[in-house]
């Protein structure tokens, strides 16, 4: 049993040092071992096998901000998930009845943005499609 300061953090200094020799190790293996070719292609943002063409600072669309907005929703709703999960035994069917209630009214949510269309992204890629060059939507290596 530790009987002082030093002895107690002795492990967490020990773990901040190996993590930090371990790090440090994988960058310099990487900077000896690695090749340094540089070229346009290795140079040019990857963009999921699109060709990178516009600017980067484009607009994107409210569908966007709106299916970020429920992931964070969804979120918050398994963060009070597992605090019930804890004392699940302790709260018995009152809990339960209780927990019902509160995925019932996500579910109604979440059916509601799902009836609205909010989820639904193929309506909105296919204009998009029709808006924006062809060459944007082909891989590089199609015939």
């Amino acid at each position: 049993m530790p009987t002082s300061y030093a002895q107690l953090y002795f492990p967490v200094l020990l773990q901040v040092i190996v993590a930090m020799a371990v790090a440090g190790g994988m960058m310099g293996a990487s900077y000896v071992l690695g090749k340094r070719l540089r070229n346009p292609v290795k140079d040019s943002p990857y963009e999921c096998g699109m060709i990178p063409v516009g600017d980067a600072r484009e607009r994107f669309s409210v569908k966007f901000y709106l299916v970020a907005m429920i992931f964070i929703l969804f979120d918050v709703e398994i963060v009070f998930l597992y605090p019930w999960a804890v004392v699940y035994g302790d709260l018995k069917l009152f809990g339960f009845v209780e927990m019902l209630v509160f995925i019932g009214l996500v579910l109604c949510g979440f059916f509601y943005m799902w009836k609205k269309g909010v989820l639904d992204w193929s309506q909105w890629m296919e204009c998009r499609k029709e808006r924006e060059p062809a060459s944007r939507w082909e891989r590089k290596d199609a015939a």
